[in-house]
């Protein structure tokens, strides 16, 4: 990593072993005093992540709450590349939930949710290939994978090919913004003045999509927090989301289902896809109702 800009006055490089991507992380510290967070990738991801930085940069100057570019570049003699950004002192939400009150965690999923809709402000090109098309493309991928794997066969995995094979056309009048991608609380990042800041924006390499489509991530997290998730969909929609929005959510929790079910794998202590699949079926009542269990109708604050 010598050969990275202004490499030399690195005076501190702590690795940082978090999150599920191959790429390696590290807190800096310079000469001068200034705190930076490095991720170091693999050449052959370089036209991704040079995307992704220019794209961090486009949504820095939009004025989302992220953190601030800073270095671009090939590194280690051509094998890698590494971006540079400024450091954001804080937690993440993952961490903070457990240790605050409902009312709390109710005001910092408000908080999420008016940050997500910044972020879909971004429009997304009038070029780009429909959200319809996409997405079913997606989901016949994993039921391919379901049907041609009959080690994971079972009844709930046939009911979930049929829902979604029944209700594909719910998506069919999406339109598409600039998305996150994985908007999760480990991603959430609560600062000392109790504002928020996010990070790893797009990092599934998925820019534009449908925006309802970034609330979904509660299916693959270990633990509900129902009161920040009921905010989060509040300060998104700035008061009760539209029917509409259910009816979406269960199609997109059911695809989460079926993904869960045909590839498991281990998710913070998740060793298999069994738990989220059995979340979703008990919150959507076996898809008999929308509108997920743990959301709370009542006004909270």
């Amino acid at each position: 990593m010598t050969d990275i800009k202004n490499y030399n006055t690195f005076v501190k490089i702590e690795p940082i072993n978090k999150g599920w991507s191959s790429d390696k992380k590290y807190y800096i510290e310079t000469a001068d005093g200034q705190r930076m967070f490095l991720r170091v990738s693999d050449i052959s991801e370089h036209d991704r992540r040079k995307n992704d930085y220019m794209m961090i940069e486009q949504i820095y100057k939009h004025g989302v709450p992220t953190v601030k570019p800073l270095g671009f570049g090939i590194c280690c003699g051509g094998k890698n590349i590494y971006s540079l950004s400024d450091w954001i002192d804080g937690k993440g939400a993952d961490v903070v939930l457990p240790h605050i009150s409902e009312k709390e965690q109710y005001i910092l999923g408000l908080k999420t949710g008016e940050v997500l809709r910044k972020i879909h402000s971004i429009p997304a090109p009038k070029t780009i290939e429909t959200w319809s098309i996409r997405y079913k493309h997606k989901v016949k991928t994993w039921i391919d994978k379901y049907n041609n794997n009959t080690q994971v066969h079972s009844d709930t995995g046939d009911k979930l090919v049929q829902y979604l094979e029944n209700h594909k056309n719910i998506i069919d009048s999406r339109s598409q913004t600039f998305i996150h991608g994985d908007y999760n609380i480990e991603n959430i990042i609560v600062l000392p003045n109790g504002k928020i800041n996010v990070i790893d924006l797009n990092s599934f390499n998925t820019p534009y999509g449908d925006p309802w489509w970034d609330i979904n991530n509660m299916a693959w997290m270990p633990v509900m927090f129902p009161y920040f998730y009921t905010g989060q969909i509040k300060g998104y929609f700035n008061g009760e989301p539209p029917t509409d929005f259910w009816n979406v959510l269960a199609y997109y929790l059911a695809y989460d289902a079926l993904a869960a079910l045909t590839d498991p794998y281990g998710l913070n202590g998740i060793k298999d896809g069994t738990e989220i699949v059995n979340n979703i079926h008990k919150w959507t009542d076996n898809f008999k109702n929308p509108i997920p269990t743990w959301y709370l109708k009542e006004k909270i604050v």
